[in-house]
């Protein structure tokens, strides 16, 4: 069983990481000491929501973020299968699916996903036929630029 502090210090280190920064410099940022910083990262000690916010400012990621990846990954802990947050598409066509009346919905194929290291069996979504799907423009803070040779 995943803790939660446990969880919020993985999704917290993620999100340092994926910034290539360094725990000193979020540290610094955030006005929190280094090794406070540290163990909370380590999943050792519980932020209070004003020590999350102020870490979550100085990645510059949103407290609702960082809040639906560690569900995400304390869903996959308990065997739950992942669900995305409903400001998604995604989201959007699951709960259009579950208006469908249940005798016209086909079985769709499960697929196995792997969340924070648990396999996970998740069916997708029933699409009819004539359901247009759209795909909205990716935000700047989303886009990820890649320099070629």
């Amino acid at each position: 069983m995943t803790l939660l502090r446990e969880a919020i210090g993985d999704s917290l280190r993620r999100a340092r990481l994926a910034q290539s920064r360094t725990l000193r410099e979020v540290s610094t940022s955030a006005r929190v000491s280094l090794g406070y910083l540290s163990e909370v990262e380590r999943g050792r000690k519980e932020a209070s929501s004003e020590l999350l916010a102020a870490i979550c400012a100085a990645l510059d990621v949103p407290l609702s973020r960082v809040l639906w990846d560690v569900s995400t990954i304390m869903a996959g802990s308990d065997g739950l299968p992942a669900r995305e947050p409903a400001d998604t598409p995604a989201a959007a066509a699951e709960q259009t699916v579950a208006a469908e009346p249940a005798e016209t919905a086909l079985e769709p194929a499960t697929a196995t996903m792997s969340v924070a290291g648990a396999a996970t069996k998740v069916r997708p979504p029933h699409i009819a036929e004539d359901t247009r799907i759209v795909i909205p423009a990716p935000k700047s803070d989303m886009l990820v630029l890649v320099k070629s040779n």
